[in-house]
């Protein structure tokens, strides 16, 4: 059966091309912002990670104050090491001396750190208790942590001043 007098179903050359460009134009605006989407996701994930060393950190050395964590005098009172917070230390306080007291399930990574073979604990710069805020250097205890990424958030601050 023929039909007459009908327009042929489909779209025009014109339609395609202004349907294209739309798509382009819309494609150019969505892109920078999903990458800021991803860049504030991985930042909301450094600002965590932080925390949770910093409040193991924080836990150890209230633990050495209360007498639960033997140390030396002539020791700061904070770990030697990263993994002594998961790898847990023996309880001063308890009868037995069996019982380990753990600070951390696991070292969370840095989300910044760009090598994926290096080990958690390697992701994260390590300021000890002797060294300035400054300068920070690795030493005979872990004091604070920070970040080795050379970026700069969006905030306007250096991921390593974090």
């Amino acid at each position: 059966m023929i039909r007459r007098g009908h327009s042929p179903v489909g779209f025009t050359l014109i339609e395609l091309v202004v349907t294209v460009a739309i798509v382009a134009l819309l494609s150019t605006v969505a892109f920078p912002l999903a990458e800021v989407v991803v860049k504030r996701s991985k930042e909301q994930e450094l600002r965590l990670a932080l925390r949770e060393i910093r409040s193991a950190l924080d836990a150890y050395m209230q633990a050495v104050e209360e007498g639960r964590i033997a140390h030396s005098a002539d020791q700061s009172g904070y770990p030697e090491s990263l993994s002594v917070l998961v790898e847990g230390v023996p309880d001063a306080s308890s009868p037995d001396r069996k019982t380990r007291l753990y600070f951390l399930r696991r070292i969370p990574r840095d989300p910044m750190f760009s090598d994926p073979t290096r080990p958690d604990e390697e992701t994260w710069g390590k300021r000890s208790y002797a060294s300035s805020h400054d300068a920070p250097e690795e030493g005979e205890d872990v004091y604070d942590v920070y970040s080795l990424a050379p970026g700069i958030g969006l905030n306007g601050i250096s991921y390593r001043y974090w």
